[in-house]
């Protein structure tokens, strides 16, 4: 291996690393936080007080100072598919520190998410990196692309004003559809950023086009709304779901914004094509898998809940059945099954 492609490598490891154990270290601070005030689930912020979720948000800032390095040294297909060992990661922590349990649906549906996002990844064609952030601006004002931007922009006020009240606390997809559609408009400004800030290190300066600060205030404006309803998603559902649907509707939304914007798709083979196809549906299985394990995993819960209502606890039942009498005991071993 080339020693820039070990340098790509190494740092993608670590930002996955990092990545994975922000969203544990916010988990508890947003556990610490709801103990205290409005969970953020309900729209409090009392998290921002919480020194343990202000750790995750550092550490998710280093992890992603890191993979915006790794893209430095070595090429995307080595780079974005080592994000799915976040996934990974997220999951081992939330296991033995939040307790919280995967089922095997829930990690075959864990597995087909990381496949699918790889094979689209490793067959999505290669962008042309543009030369200045005018010819950025040349790209992000094509009609496809503004067309993106609206339908976007549409679906996230949908699930805003209309989803986010109606089922925001009960189906994952709405805050991780507004974290993932965000976050597509977040990489290409700040790929737009970067290339400003590169170019202006080798002399040419970009700071005076009003272009750069537009793209600037574009990435604060997406960044904030995905740390909100990143928070939320982490707040009301299991962190070893919330990651691997947010890795993978995060993954793909950025491969359809980049090759709209890009024009990535011109010159690919009809093999390359069909995998990503593949690797699409597969994303979508495991997707539903995951979204159909959380549902059941609602459902059991739910109906323990009532169970206990209506039964009293399992202790009460068992002091219930201490005092029967000794005819109710002989009448019940009448109708056991082993007679």
């Amino acid at each position: 291996m080339e020693s820039d492609n070990g340098k790509g490598l190494i740092l993608a490891v670590a930002s996955s690393v990092f990545i994975g154990s922000s969203f544990i270290l916010k988990k508890k601070g947003l556990k610490r936080a709801a103990a205290n005030g409005t969970r953020a689930g309900y729209g409090g912020y009392t998290y921002l007080l919480e020194p343990l979720w202000w750790a995750g948000m550092i550490t998710m800032i280093v992890g992603e100072a890191a993979n915006f390095v790794a893209y430095i040294y070595a090429p995307a297909v080595l780079v974005t598919p080592l994000g799915a060992l976040s996934i990974i990661i997220s999951a081992i922590l939330a296991h033995f520190l939040l307790k919280e349990k995967l089922k095997k649906m829930g990690v075959l549906g864990c597995v087909s998410c990381i496949v699918g996002s790889v094979v689209i990844v490793i067959h999505a064609p290669k962008e042309q990196t543009p030369n200045s952030v005018q010819e950025i601006w040349t790209l992000a004002t094509q009609p496809a692309f503004l067309v993106y931007v609206a339908i976007t922009m549409s679906v996230v006020l949908a699930l805003i004003l209309h989803f986010e009240p109606l089922c925001g606390q009960s189906n994952i997809l709405v805050y991780i559809g507004i974290c993932s559609l965000m976050g597509a408009l977040t990489v290409m400004s700040i790929k737009a950023i970067g290339i400003a800030i590169k170019l202006t290190m080798e002399g040419v300066s970009q700071i005076g086009y009003p272009q750069t600060w537009l793209f600037l205030m574009v990435a604060v404006t997406c960044v904030v709304t995905q740390l909100i309803y990143l928070n939320k998603a982490l707040d009301t559902f299991n962190a070893a779901i919330v990651s691997p649907v947010y890795y993978v509707m995060f993954t793909t939304l950025t491969i359809v914004a980049s090759a709209i914007m890009f024009k990535d798709w011109s010159g690919q083979d009809a093999a390359s094509v069909a995998s990503e196809l593949c690797g699409f549906i597969t994303v979508l299985t495991g997707t539903m898998i995951l979204h159909g394990t959380k549902e059941e995993e609602q459902q059991q819960a739910s109906s323990s809940g009532n169970a206990d209502l209506i039964f009293g606890s399992s202790e009460s039942v068992r002091w219930y059945e201490s005092r029967k009498s000794t005819n109710e005991e002989h009448l019940i071993s009448l109708y056991s099954p082993e007679y």
